[in-house]
């Protein structure tokens, strides 16, 4: 076993897999640019634990790698919590569910998705701010279908098998985004309801920067929502803020971060195009009812046409053996 300290967090090398402390009892691992967590009941890391969110499809034996790291061989939780159920934070749940036979808890809103019953509103590749962006038109937005196997987040706050922790409903990136927070020690659990990398970079994402975002862009589909929620987790002034994206960010630095992106969020977290920025999808607890229509990005079409030209003539001169105009080629 490795351990570096870097940033206030503890990085480990063990198992196989490289996994991060952020809080007592909270461990969270980088699956190629998405997160997930693990959360025991007690600060010495009992048996009892939670999975929090399930990574990219193939990524189950990293996440089984992770918790037999930290709770030993055989280690199972006693449930699966989702912070939402986008394609990069529920990919291996069929994987571990057929080798841990465990209840999987969701908002009510966000069931439509997690059980065959509708797909997400089409993620937006015209918002900009870099790959990750432009790419997101072939990003899975089709539903699963997980039938008995989840179960709704109840009418109140508590969260199953977590005690001292509680959910908050953080809607705006996907209609039953949850976050999760533990009272004692202010530590926040806050999916993609902002970030601390900025994901729609893949430079950002490759480089792991660390800087405190609004939640990623192309899959957002209701800012109006998204500003009352990150109100929310800024109100509780959290000690540590976990995210879905991005290493763990602390103290005065998260909580300074948190209050310049609510003052500011129209102009750093909005986009300036985008097909949700005017009008949001509208959905409901039977998933998606209305969808606003495509918009285009003048600036973003305009630069991909550069880019294009670059790229051809950049072809034509590796083709023509460095003489791009020549009549002797």
């Amino acid at each position: 076993m490795e351990t570096i300290e870097k940033e206030g967090y503890t990085r480990t090398k063990n198992n196989g897999v490289e996994y991060f402390q952020a809080a007592p009892g909270v461990w969270g691992m980088k699956i190629v640019f998405v997160n997930v967590y693990i959360i025991a009941t007690t600060e010495e890391a009992g048996t009892s634990w939670v999975l929090v969110d399930a990574g990219l499809r193939g990524s189950a034996d990293k996440i089984v790698a992770m918790a037999e790291g930290i709770f030993g061989k055989g280690a199972r939780p006693s449930s699966i919590l989702l912070t939402h159920g986008h394609f990069d934070h529920v990919g291996a749940l069929e994987e571990l569910l057929a080798m841990w036979d465990v209840p999987v808890y969701a908002h009510y809103l966000e069931l439509p998705y997690l059980k065959g019953l509708s797909s997400y509103p089409p993620p937006d590749p015209m918002v900009g701010g870099g790959l990750m962006s432009l790419m997101s038109w072939m990003y899975p937005k089709s539903p699963k279908d997980l039938g008995k196997r989840v179960r709704r987040l109840g009418t109140g706050d508590e969260v199953p098998n977590l005690p001292g922790w509680k959910f908050i409903h953080t809607p705006g990136h996907s209609p039953g985004q949850v976050s999760f927070f533990r009272e004692s020690d202010r530590t926040l659990i806050a999916g993609d309801t902002f970030v601390t990398t900025k994901q729609e970079s893949a430079f950002s994402v490759m480089t792991q920067k660390r800087i405190l975002s609004g939640p990623p862009k192309y899959f957002t589909i209701d800012w109006g929502a998204s500003k009352e929620s990150v109100a929310k987790l800024a109100a509780l002034a959290p000690e540590t803020a976990a995210t879905g994206h991005g290493y763990p960010m602390y103290g005065e630095e998260l909580r300074s971060s948190l209050g310049q992106l609510l003052e500011n969020f129209e102009n750093e977290a909005v986009p300036a195009y985008g097909r949700y920025v005017k009008e949001p999808a509208r959905t409901n607890k039977n998933g998606v009812q209305y969808v606003p229509k495509r918009v285009t990005n003048p600036i973003l079409l305009a630069s991909a046409a550069i880019f294009g030209l670059v790229a051809a003539l950049g072809m034509v001169y590796t083709v023509k053996g460095g003489r791009l105009f020549s009549s002797t080629g």
